[in-house]
Order: structure tokens, then sequence, then C-alpha cells
């Protein structure tokens, strides 16, 4: 990454909207954008990442030379993206006024028609993470409103890009839509965990399965817990010591929060972390046995391609946008929801480490090679601007 630049594209100035914030505390749509935002400003481009007051701390006001610009929003479930997107679209269309308005999920697209009317001379580009509107936490009104922005992510913008395969065979089949697929990335990984990073929180290096997501229903933790407790029960001298570590926070979901506690109460082989980010959520990944990943709605989760990255097996649910990362010899999918399917997998993985080990080697070749950021910024920059670049060719013919 130092040394990443593109000198076919002009430098552009580019408006990042819809994200949590940068940089990354938490999220895998932040993840992605301070990734692609740092290697963008290596290449020589200027980014603004929009920022909401609550989450990037107060006085962050550049990093990896992205331009933090925090805005204030209504911070509840239904209210908190759309309002800060339109404050922040407003903001870019009045005093920024950039080349690229580049807006990261369908709620934020429904707001991408602002600078389509007020900076008519711009290139406006979505990016289609998921399908939201599947999501159990969000309530119908919510629902509808998501739905309402798929079309909108590939009616109102110039370009529209998908992260994964499938999700570019959906748009195609429901809205007939053409869209540029460029994946979610990884960053090469390497070393070994802090035994006293993981001290506090009660877990040894390799003395753990680790899931790590925000905790929301559709990410399944409730179909984890549930099986680790049938494959412990059932073989108890396998399993040992060994720990389930469920690593993330809540995702304006508190009730399910203690859903997940009442279900784990008494059995301290489970340990809750809470949030974890830097050094720690590192150590957490490389420390390890293996990664379970058991949800059953995704676009395609930058949370397996890390525990890849990290050479790390992932045991995970068969949905097409997890089989897309995962299928073949990169990992062990089980039936989506099925607890009794994921214990199975839970004890073969853990009665067989060398297994583990290797399907882990594998995972970490496969991301490495496929899913490289540096290329990926690349990509995303010929989306943002492909005419120079063929305007050049087609005058050097002739």
């Amino acid at each position: 990454m130092p040394g990443y630049v593109n000198d076919s594209l002009p430098p552009m100035k580019i408006a990042i909207i819809g994200q949590k914030g940068v940089p990354n505390i938490f999220g895998g749509v932040e993840a992605h954008v301070t990734e692609l935002a740092t290697r963008l400003v290596r290449a020589g481009h200027t980014v603004y990442g929009y920022s909401r007051n609550w989450y990037t701390p107060k006085g962050t006001r550049m990093f990896n030379g992205i331009r933090i610009v925090r805005l204030p929003s209504i911070r509840t479930k239904n209210l908190d993206a759309i309002t800060h997107t339109f404050i922040s679209a407003m903001h870019a269309v009045l005093f920024v006024r950039p080349d690229v308005y580049h807006f990261h999920g369908v709620g934020p697209a429904l707001l991408s028609f602002i600078p389509r009317i007020f900076a008519p001379f711009a290139k406006v580009v979505v990016t289609f993470h998921c399908v939201d509107a599947t999501h159990e936490k969000w309530g119908k009104f919510a629902q509808f409103m998501l739905a309402a922005g798929e079309r909108a992510a590939v009616t109102f913008p110039h370009e529209t890009i998908v992260v994964s395969r499938v999700l570019k065979a959906y748009t195609k089949e429901k809205y007939g839509a053409k869209v540029t697929y460029i994946p979610n990335g990884i960053t090469p990984r390497r070393g070994a965990a802090d035994p006293i990073l993981l001290e506090p929180l009660k877990l040894e290096p390799n003395g753990y399965i680790a899931m790590v997501s925000r905790l929301v229903r559709h990410k399944g933790a409730h179909t984890l817990i549930t099986a680790w407790k049938k494959a412990k029960a059932e073989n108890a001298k396998v399993f040992g010591d060994l720990k389930l570590a469920i690593i993330g926070g809540s995702a304006f979901t508190d009730d399910y929060v203690k859903e997940l506690h009442a279900m784990a109460e008494g059995d301290d082989s489970i340990v809750f972390t809470g949030f974890q980010n830097g050094e720690a959520l590192e150590s957490l990944f490389m420390g390890a046995r293996f990664i379970a990943h058991p949800s059953v709605s995704e676009g395609l989760p930058i949370c397996i391609l890390e525990a890849m990255s990290y050479g790390k097996a992932v045991v995970a649910s068969d949905i097409p946008e997890i089989l897309e990362v995962i299928e073949g010899d990169h990992g062990v999918p089980f039936k989506a929801g099925d607890a009794n399917e994921l214990a199975v997998k839970l004890t073969e993985l853990v009665a067989d480490p060398m297994l583990s080990a290797s399907i882990g080697h594998v995972a970490r070749e496969f991301v490495e090679s496929d899913y490289n950021w540096d290329d990926i910024a690349v990509k995303t920059e010929h989306v943002y601007s492909p005419v120079p670049v063929t305007v050049n060719a087609k005058l050097a013919i002739e």
C-alpha cells in the first residue's frame, strides 16, 4: 500500500457519504470505506470522509490523508443513517463541490439524487453492499424504505458498484440493472496473538473459537450458542477447556443482546468480549483456533475475509454470498440456521486441529490473491472516471 499510485487518472475531489464514519471503529462498510479512501488519497486524490458526530471522536480532522467531515444525525435506529446522509450530501453540494459523490449502502442511496440535481457535472456512484431490507432488526416501514433504496441504488447514480457476484445477479434479475462488481478486500496479515491483550478477557491463544460481528439477529449468534452448547455437551473430552468468544456489541439491538446473555447464563465457556477494535481485535483474530460466522444475510462479509487473511478456517452459513468466498477448500459451510449441523462442523474442526490449520492456510492464499485492496482501489477509480483513459486510447489510435 505505501507505494500505491495510479498515474492513469487525473486527481479528483471525492466525497464519500453514507458510512458511519472514518476511521473505521466498527462495521464492514466503515472498514471498506477507510481502506478504499486511504488508497485513493495515496493515488493523489482529495478525499472527504463524512462521519457521524457520535461515531468519530471530536477533533478528528484527518486520517491517513482523508479529510474528516463530522456532522450531526438523529441517532435512532431508523433516522441515524438517512438524516446524516441528507446533511452530508447538502454540505458536499454547498461547500465541498467534489468531482465524485460516492454513496455507500442502499439506505443512503435514496438521497443520491441530490447531487444529480444540484451538481449536474459531478459523477455520482453508489456501492450496493447488502440486501438490507431482509434484516430482522428493521420494522415494516424501514424495510419498505430500504427496498426503495435498492431501486434508487441502481437508478439515481451514474454508476452502481456491487460487492459480490451474488448481488450482481440479484440486481440484474430484479431490476434489470447494469452494475460493476468490485468486492470488499483485505490487508495481508502476519503475526501472533498478544497474551497480555487476551488476558483481561480470560482468553488464551489457541484456546477459543471466535465469532466477530455486530450482535444483530440476522448474524446468527443465537444459532452459534445453541450449536456450541450441544457440541460441547456431546463431546466434552474433545472440547476440554476450549471457549467460545463472541466479539461485538449492540447495534440498536439491546433486547437481542440480553437474549444472547440469557442463553449463555451459567456457561463459563461462553465469553462476550463486547466491542473490540485495533490491536485487541487483531489479537482476538490471531489467537482464535478458527472462526464461526452463522449469518443468514450478507453482502460480502469483510469479517470472513479478514479471518481468512489471518490464516483462520471459517465455518459459516451456506448462503450464496458467503459460499462465494468459502466454497471449495476455502472454508467449511453448514446449512444456514441449522444449529445441529453447525454443532457437527464445530466438533470436526475442534477434533482435528491440522484440518483447521490446513483450511486456514489455503484460505489466506486465496484472499491475498483475489481480494487485494490496491486492485480494488484501481477498479473503483475507473468507475469514478473511465472517460480520460478511453478517450486517450482512442485519440492515440486515430
